[in-house]
């Protein structure tokens, strides 16, 4: 079979497109292509070097240059001290700023990232954990157990990586569903001999996050010698707990720049008016108190919300405990609590979650011929991880709210309660008077329970991957027939911080339990008994398992004939499926309600599946010496759906030897998870200020102010439909590749991804924008006042996405060595969406602040120098992520007070890591790293902590760990 030759010009080019294209910070391999692309343990004679791509089918001489593919050697990672599939997603410029990391999706979660659990997914482009597709080594995975919508990173055997294969564009025609965002190969040693270990460590200076990880890698049997090899590595991973309290930057009470915790459930507990008739006549403070300090001109205005620290002479909001200060009322426009205190919960949350893990891989490999080979792989993991809420908000306050636990937890007047009661007592009626209070009846209060500890929820998951697979050469055709089962099961369980509702409103309701308590004063011994006896630790939340069974083939080879520029190569297979999953609820005989426990009943979900049946074939045409173009197209048939057709056509084009242009253009689509087409309705409580009905407000922006404009907290639905369509895409790409000289290339490519009939939850300001259209959506009461949304899944508009990404690299020689200079860059040009496919697209949205989702910041860069001489390397990289607009605060929202130091624009982060290795040691390596050397904080943001996890700061952005030191130390035994 003859080969396409390039001239060595073009040999050097190709090579720097694959691996000139590193993401920044992270060094480009060495212009060897068929070796880098080849595992570097594969030791199977060929009777051609031909090599795969992740993006193509075909098996090629040369290396594939009309996709922009980026390769990542596990040198490379390892020289930055990157211990896991997340933390390399974090270093991609080409990776979205979304919540998909242990720290986004740690603390208050809504709509789509609930039960999301554990979970750390990768998300290319921006366009989300489930549209962007997930391979080990060549194959699929299974998505996670809880959700079944993406597959968890913290599953895939990170040290055992040979090298990541990222390709950054759509791959729908070859691979079929998920991968519009792009395509990530996680890919593994084939074959191994001898045995080497690995410890590594990475601690922070200024404590808590330290990564600790050792593995041990063993293999025997030569596959030439021996005809068979068998290997396996095995992987203990470790990330200790960081909490917000841990970082001065975590921190929520900087309301003078527009931050302020939106909470008066404080340790020391806020008192609450409710009123002269019904429920509220009963409590301590009744209706009509009003501040003394008030000039008798001003309109009268009820305080519903005082704590005794807070008044005129109190102690302040300061000493009443750890992390309380006052509650801002003029941020929150809620005047009625001036004198109410805070506690800044945001900041108690976790910010890297503990995680323990333990991974497997495996394969035995037989050569059952010179052209013919047998492989069994095995993949099992294990993954614990704790997610920490802040202590439980007690609010007696009311009898509605989902949150409360009612007036009969109202701190009552008895002989254990006395002296508490009068201090109370007399501090409001030194400064109200007494003709405002009732002496003698219970107190209605606000209170954070910190002796209930905070909120741990522990996740399980174990996953594995078993594959047998038959690979060869018949005649001029290469084939590679697998059959695999894969699966990923979770739990999640209850491990402190919640207790049974009627136990807990007993012990409340008796007064053993203080809530107005100094610091230094503790709950009684009977108290603490109380809720050792209503703990619910232990208690299983919910659990869920997907599982994937899979037989696909590839058959890839000559068709016999050529054109001017070269043989005509082709690939073709079919690939058939079944989905499965499963989600079960509460398990319990004795269903107590547990306060506050994310129970999700709605969704149970019993043993639903899917069968898929895809065909596809890929043929790559030489139509010049300079020019060739790839055709590809896949039929997918999905149970329920139908099915769709995708084509792709790609091209390069080298007019001259320094000179490369490549683009594709491609379809695709995404179907709709099991949970979107299945869950049941979930109901949520609204708890910002900041809604209005936009029947009679249509901004429908809260605004006290204006008539109409009241503040709203309705339900909010969300969950399911079974009518759901899959959603279509189309990708372009276009780029051109420069190398005029061995030592300087740089690329630059564009992209475009546009969705259609996409599948989300009904945007909340869609609804508000296009009221006239979503009325149904307002769900009303007799009265017509609104009680509920409905936000569950549709198919509604669309998005569009266009960007360029750079990658320039400079190398030469200095003091005997090697130097390389690489700048990647990733360029956001446009982020628009649509409500409607009859609407146009709106504003666009990069640099702008976004909730939950992507944050589509324009300018992401990685710098980085390289020097190698000898058995020494150094490696300084610098990772800037660019600035954005931040969230507008609620006060600034509805006009009603803009903070003195509030600053529109969040600023720029910029890190710098370092790193030395040297291997001149017998059979050891080492590897020294600092990370964020300058030791730079995160820049400050003011978004609503309410309702996006970080104190302060931007988890989607920013690394929280501060300075950190790293070294990996690894010997091989023979």
């Amino acid at each position: 079979m003859p080969v396409r030759r390039r001239s060595p010009q073009a040999a050097h080019l190709a090579a720097a497109i694959v691996l000139g294209l590193a993401t920044p910070g992270i060094a480009s391999a060495q212009a060897d292509a068929p070796a880098a692309l080849t595992p570097a343990n594969e030791s199977v004679s060929r009777t051609l070097d031909t090599v795969s791509v992740t993006g193509s089918r075909i098996k090629r001489t040369d290396i594939e240059t009309q996709l922009p593919i980026t390769v990542f050697k596990k040198e490379q990672i390892d020289a930055l001290g990157i211990t896991s599939a997340e933390q390399l997603l974090m270093h991609m410029n080409i990776a979205g700023n979304s919540s998909d990391n242990l720290a986004s999706n740690g603390g208050i979660v809504s709509e789509e990232q609930r039960g999301n659990n554990g979970v750390s997914g990768a998300n290319l482009r921006g366009q989300g954990a489930d549209a962007t597709l997930v391979l080990l080594n060549g194959r699929r995975v299974a998505t996670h157990g809880l959700k079944g919508r993406a597959v968890d990173l913290n599953s895939i055997p990170f040290a055992a990586i040979d090298r990541v294969e990222v390709l950054r564009d759509g791959a729908s025609a070859v691979y079929g569903t998920d991968a519009i965002g792009g395509v990530i190969n996680f890919i593994t040693k084939t074959d191994y001999t001898g045995v080497e270990a690995s410890a590594f460590a990475d601690v922070t200076e200024a404590g808590g996050g330290n990564i600790y990880r050792a593995n041990l890698l063993a293999g025997w049997g030569d596959l030439d010698v021996d005809r068979w090899n068998v290997f396996g590595t095995v992987t203990f991973k470790k990330n200790e707990v960081l909490r917000g309290t841990d970082r001065d930057f975590s921190n929520t009470f900087q309301a003078s720049r527009g931050l302020s915790p939106d909470t008066r459930g404080t340790p020391f507990a806020t008192v609450f008016s409710l009123g002269t008739t019904g429920v509220g006549a009963s409590s301590l403070i009744r209706n009509g108190l009003v501040d003394p300090a008030d000039p008798p001109s001003a309109t009268p205005l009820r305080q519903t919300g005082i704590n005794i620290l807070d008044l005129p002479g109190g102690a302040g909001c300061e000493n009443g405990g750890d992390m309380m200060g006052p509650y801002d009322h003029r941020l929150w426009n809620v005047p009625a609590s001036r004198f109410a205190c805070a506690w800044d919960y945001p900041a108690a949350a976790i910010i890297q979650q503990p995680q323990e893990s333990v991974d497997f891989i495996g394969r035995a490999t037989f050569r059952i011929a010179d052209n013919h080979r047998v492989f069994v792989e095995f993949m099992g993991s294990e993954v614990d991880v704790e997610k920490t809420f802040e202590p439980n908000q007690i609010s007696s306050s009311t009898s509605t709210a989902t949150t409360a636990l009612g007036p009969s937890t109202w701190y009552p007047l008895n002989a254990v309660t006395q002296g508490t009661y009068d201090m109370v007592y007399n501090a409001l009626a030194g400064y109200f008077g007494a003709g405002n209070l009732n002496y003698g009846a219970p107190i209605a209060y606000r209170w954070r329970c910190i002796a209930c500890g905070p909120r741990r929820i522990e996740t399980n998951t174990t996953s594995y991957r078993l594959l047998t697979a038959f690979e060869g050469a018949l005649g001029t055709w290469d084939y590679n027939v697998g059959l695999s089962r894969a699966s990923s099961k979770s739990d999640s369980t209850l491990r402190g911080g919640f207790h049974y509702t009627d136990a807990l409103r007993t012990a409340l309701g008796s007064g053993l339990i203080n809530p107005f308590l100094m610091p230094g004063q503790s709950q009684s011994p009977e108290a603490m008994a109380a809720l050792e006896a209503a703990s619910a630790t232990g208690v299983m939340l919910y659990g869920g398992e997907s599982i994937m069974t899979q037989i696909d083939a590839t058959f890839s080879g000559s068709l016999g004939f050529s054109l001017p520029g070269g043989e005509v190569l082709a690939a073709t297979g079919f690939d058939l499926r079944r989905e499965e999953f499963k989600f079960d609820g509460d398990s319990r005989v004795d269903k107590r309600p547990i306060f506050n426990a994310p129970f999700d009943e709605s969704n149970i979900l019993q043993d639903v599946s899917r069968d898929i049946k895809a065909v596809f074939a890929e043929v790559y045409l030489p139509i010049l010496d300079n020019l060739d173009v790839t055709l590809a197209g896949r039929y997918d048939e999905y149970d329920g759906f139908g099915s769709t057709t995708n084509p792709k056509v790609s091209f390069s084009y080298q007019p001259i030897e320094a000179l490369l242009f490549r683009g594709a253009y491609s379809t695709g689509f995404k179907v709709p998870s099991f949970n979107q087409l299945f869950n049941g309705v979930t109901e949520t409580q609204y708890t910002g200020l900041d809604l209005a009905d936009p029947a009679t407000c249509p901004s429908g922006v809260a605004n006290a102010a204006v008539p109409g404009c009241e503040a709203i907290r309705p339900v909010i639905l969300t969950g399911g439909k079974e009518d759901l369509e899959p959603e279509e895409s189309r990708q372009k790409s276009l780029g051109v590749v420069i190398a005029p000289v061995d030592w300087f290339n740089v690329s630059l490519d564009w992209w475009e991804i546009e969705r259609e009939n996409t599948i989300r939850s009904a945007p909340q300001e869609v609804l508000v924008q296009y009221y006239d259209v979503f009325t149904a959506n307002w769900i009303r009461d007799a009265s017509g006042e609104v009680v509920a949304i409905d936000r569950r899944y549709i198919n509604s508009g669309g998005s569009l996405m266009e960007g360029i990404e750079l990658d320039a690299n400079l190398m030469g020689e200095l003091a005997g060595g090697n130097w390389r200079v690489n700048l990647n860059g990733s360029y956001i040009d446009t982020f628009k969406t649509k409500a409607l496919e009859t609407l146009p697209y709106t504003d666009n949205l990069v640099g702008d602040y976004v909730r939950y989702y992507n944050l589509p910041i324009k300018w992401k860069h990685t710098l980085s120098f390289s020097w190698q001489r000898g058995d020494w390397g150094h490696s300084l990289t610098q990772i800037y992520r660019d600035g954005y607009n931040d969230e507008l605060p609620v006060s600034v929202r509805n006009g009603s007070y803009v903070p003195e130091d509030w600053n529109p624009s969040v600023s720029s982060y910029t890190t710098y890591n370092y790193s030395v290795s040297y291997a001149g040691f017998d059979r050891m390596k080492l590897t020294f790293g600092i990370k964020n050397l300058l030791d730079e904080d995160p820049p400050f943001t003011a978004h609503q902590n309410d309702y996006a996890a970080g104190a302060g700061w931007e988890t989607r952005i920013a690394d929280p760990r501060g300075r950190a030191y790293s070294l990996l130390m690894e010997y091989r035994f023979h």
